[in-house]
């Protein structure tokens, strides 16, 4: 499967899809130099991060029994690996291993997936909807603090990823029998404290003192907006 997806690969000159900055608001521009963490660990974090999501949609695809779901997931599948390809790229770039910085934040991230996997499969397709959403909105707001390095993260952070199709998926799932509606409103609002610790352990201090507090704040508010703005687009809850 890997390499099926090697295929879709976005062809030379393509002009990449970019998100509004304006979705994030004023607020996801705070300065963060002082804690972002070193640019290493910030391209590391952030490759395995999308490998993961890959991996995660790619287990779903296997799952799922609709052939016209399979291809929707296989295309949010695709973008995450892309996504992936190009910041191990940028890592090489760089003149560093990509395995070696990806290395450290393995088994923390591998239990951030086992931890918000569901058990249902639409339960897992809000986590990646959900989870990717906001930390994708975190790392790009990290990538202000890393230069020419970070414009080139912020672009491929804000290529399109395709999970509107999962969107869909869920939508329908939610008209067919309202039951649903409750559970997966439940389940998005777990999903906010697992993902918001992931964030948290980016910075380079995990123990804030009440200034640093005060200049992430709203930061955090703003990714708790765009959650909701999110769920709300489902029509669920958050």
């Amino acid at each position: 499967m890997f390499e099926w997806f090697r295929r879709r690969q976005r062809p030379v000159g393509r002009t990449l899809q970019l998100r509004s900055r304006g979705d994030l608001g004023e607020a996801m521009r705070v300065d963060f130099a002082e804690l972002a963490p070193d640019v290493e660990t910030f391209l590391g974090q952030a490759a395995y991060l999308q490998l993961g999501f890959f991996e995660t949609l790619s287990e779903l695809i296997a799952l799922t029994p609709e052939l016209a779901e399979k291809e929707s997931l296989s295309r949010a599948a695709g973008a995450a690996l892309i996504k992936h390809q190009e910041l191990v790229a940028l890592i090489r770039e760089r003149g560093a291993d990509p395995t070696q910085l990806m290395l450290p934040f393995r088994e923390s991230l591998d239990a951030f997936r086992r931890n918000t996997h569901g058990v249902r499969a639409q339960e897992t397709m809000l986590t990646v909807h959900i989870t990717a959403g906001m930390l994708d909105d975190f790392y790009l707001a990290l990538s202000s603090s890393y230069g020419d390095t970070g414009k080139r993260v912020a672009r491929i952070l804000q290529a399109d990823d395709d999970r509107q199709a999962i969107v869909e998926i869920l939508g329908a799932t939610i008209d067919s029998d309202e039951e649903w509606r409750w559970l997966l409103a439940l389940w998005g609002r777990r999903l906010v404290g697992d993902t918001l610790l992931v964030a948290r352990a980016a910075l380079r201090r995990g123990h804030l003192d009440r200034d640093e507090e005060a200049k992430v704040e709203p930061v955090f508010s703003e990714l708790m907006g765009a959650h909701a703005r999110r769920m709300d687009a489902m029509g669920l809850a958050a």
